[in-house]
């Protein structure tokens, strides 16, 4: 038998000991996430400060799981997009064997029933690293898809150490000047410039912006979707939806993109 390590909020507690535990996610990976539990209390339990960080119960436990030696999980480094298929036996063997375990997880695609929950223990709360393993003393990438959006500290470190290309973006009346200057010369790559610096905002003047959905270079059309498809402000669903039904298939199939996510 294969014993793993799952860290779930200390409140789900008595739902892990009363049905164990739920696969969450989509499709094919929908499942559980789990970990070796090895000799190092450290490197058993590396994730938990960086899945403190997430939005909802700080506090955590760890969730000793116990499973057949031939179960079929995934096991890789967190940044693989398709890690291998291999036994709960082999993936134990992989990781304690890695030369650096940090970063690599178990996933199970299924969920955890509760006669394979062996104990539900507490956890130092101080455990691990965040970010990425070895991030402590690196400067961080402040790029869109890096940054911590919303986390202490974000702002002044990103007015700080600006991204030549994400940020952070220009005040909003400058932007829109931007727009009216473009469109006044008819410069489409200035057009969809000031574009892609709405779509680091959360919200921005959809009204103003709303006729260039029909705008003659699709290109601008493409860089209006990817703009504003994740803005707050009211009526974006109703602009995208008619964007659904754009003539150029290349509009479409932006907005399409951004439906799934």
């Amino acid at each position: 038998m294969a014993t793993f390590v799952h860290l779930t909020p200390a409140a789900h507690t008595a739902r892990v000991r009363r049905v164990g535990l739920k696969a969450a996610g989509r499709g094919e990976w929908r499942g559980v996430f789990l970990f070796p539990v090895l000799p190092s209390y450290t490197l058993t339990h590396q994730w938990l400060r960086e899945l403190s960080r997430r939005p909802g119960p700080r506090r955590l436990v760890a969730v000793h799981v116990r499973l057949p030696d031939d179960e079929p999980v995934a096991v890789g480094r967190y940044s693989d997009h398709q890690p291998p298929r291999v036994t709960a036996a082999e993936a134990v063997r992989r990781v304690a064997g890695a030369a650096d375990p940090r970063g690599w997880e178990v996933f199970l695609p299924r969920s955890v029933d509760r006669g394979e929950v062996r104990h539900v223990r507490p956890v130092r709360q101080v455990n691990g690293w965040r970010y990425r393993p070895g991030a402590h003393g690196t400067p961080p990438c402040l790029c869109f898809g890096c940054r911590d959006r919303g986390g202490y500290g974000a702002r002044r470190l990103r007015e700080r150490r600006p991204h030549p290309l994400d940020g952070p973006p220009p005040a909003p009346r400058v932007l829109l000047a931007r727009v009216e200057a473009a469109e006044a010369r008819g410069d489409t790559a200035a057009l969809r410039d000031a574009l892609h610096w709405y779509g680091m905002r959360r919200r921005g003047p959809l009204a103003r912006l709303a006729p260039l959905a029909r705008h003659a270079d699709p290109a601008v059309r493409i860089a209006l979707v990817e703009a504003m498809a994740h803005w707050s402000t009211p009526g974006v669903d109703s602009l995208l939806s008619e964007l659904e039904h754009d003539p150029d298939p290349r509009v479409r199939q932006a907005v399409d993109d951004w439906r799934v996510r």
